[in-house]
């Protein structure tokens, strides 16, 4: 379970006068996502949704707040106040607790993230790229736990078989189109078969085809985990409503930023398989973009 507790984030910035001031990212944000669900992130540009994707991933602290993921700390707040500061220093003697696992061999926490932009490895093939991630997992385990060389190369085969790359193995990411490319970090994160996928706009990237097919083959994805016994938890960024509503089993609307918070939380209660076009899934769109369209009308009169 993912629990997120009075998350927000400020930044100091430099303003055109070069004065600093401060940003607010993310105010107040609390929310509990329940394992194996899949839960979409909607807003404007510029709400706060990628900023508290990254606290979720621990790739980023709160200012204040917290997120535990089964009960354990993912990252503290940073200290700001001079008290604050003394006891971070004492407890982690000047060793910064940014990065899950500093302080152990392995991850604090199963969590694999996919971002907009593939992030894979140009210089690697398709295969390669799903092997380094698998390696850097088998570093973590010890003596006859670890995996061999040709057991990692088979499982990396099967989640790009399972990815719908299925003789690509050897070919370079420019090589593949970027539903392919989009395809392959799905395999990658896959692979390490994590307990929780964060996704941030990952299929923005590609056409309208291609979105719905990947749509199509996360869900698939996801469905294969669950009937197996291991179900994945998935969070995603998305500026799409109706990828957002097929997909999720909730839907969190953020207020428009600076400084967003939780708007809505809308259920999407309708049983899978799904159809985009069905009754219930267009309503609760129809929904949520009167909600938008609001907050977007009412920033309009506000900056008049």
């Amino acid at each position: 379970m993912i629990e997120a507790r009075g998350i927000s984030k400020f930044y100091s910035v430099v303003n055109e006068k070069g004065l600093a001031e401060g940003l607010t990212a993310v105010l107040n944000v609390s929310l509990t996502i329940a394992d194996g669900r899949i839960v979409s992130l909607l807003g404007p540009s510029g709400c706060g949704k990628s900023t508290f994707l990254e606290i979720l991933a621990g790739l980023q602290a709160p200012t204040d707040g917290q997120i535990r993921i089964d009960g354990e700390l993912v990252l503290e707040p940073l200290p700001s106040t001079r008290k604050e500061m003394e006891e971070y220093k004492r407890r982690y003697r000047f060793i910064s607790p940014l990065a899950n696992g500093v302080f152990t061999d392995r991850p604090k926490h199963d969590i694999a993230m996919i971002f907009q932009d593939y992030a894979v490895f140009p210089w690697m093939t398709a295969i390669q790229n799903v092997i380094f991630a698998l390696n850097i997992r088998a570093a973590d385990k010890k003596g006859s736990e670890r995996p061999g060389r040709s057991e990692i190369r088979d499982k990396a085969r099967f989640y790009l078989n399972k990815a719908g790359l299925s003789g690509m193995e050897n070919k370079y990411p420019s090589q593949l189109s970027g539903g392919m490319r989009q395809r392959l970090a799905l395999a990658r994160a896959l692979s390490v078969e994590p307990g929780i996928i964060l996704m941030d706009e990952p299929f923005a990237a590609v056409d309208a085809l291609q979105r719905e097919k990947l749509q199509d083959d996360l869900l698939r994805l996801w469905g294969d985990a669950k009937a197996g016994g291991s179900p994945i938890t998935i969070v995603m960024v998305s500026h799409d409503v109706q990828e957002a509503v097929f997909l999720s089993d909730e839907v969190v609307v953020f207020s428009p930023g600076p400084g967003g918070t939780i708007r809505n939380r809308i259920p999407v209660d309708a049983p899978r398989p799904r159809a985009r076009t069905s009754p219930a899934i267009v309503d609760i769109q129809e929904r949520i973009l009167a909600i938008l369209q609001y907050d977007i009308n009412q920033e309009s009169m506000c900056a008049i």
